[in-house]
């Protein structure tokens, strides 16, 4: 389990510097090294970084403990 949070966290701060990027910048960190919003490969890096953010709401119970 504590595998699956670290995966979610570095996916989540992946997700959050590529907004922070596409922001600032106007540029796409996850499409730069992938060859764009269509490549397959950053496909799945964006579905991986959504999948983590809904993972990480069950993580908001255990804050309060």
């Amino acid at each position: 389990m504590k595998t699956l949070n670290l995966v979610s966290l570095v996916l989540l701060i992946v997700g959050g510097l590529n907004w922070l990027l596409v922001g600032l910048f106007e540029w796409d960190l996850v499409g730069g090294l992938f060859g764009g919003m269509d490549s397959p490969i950053a496909k799945v890096v964006y579905i991986l970084v959504g999948l983590a953010a809904i993972y990480s709401i069950t993580l908001l119970s255990k804050v309060n403990k």
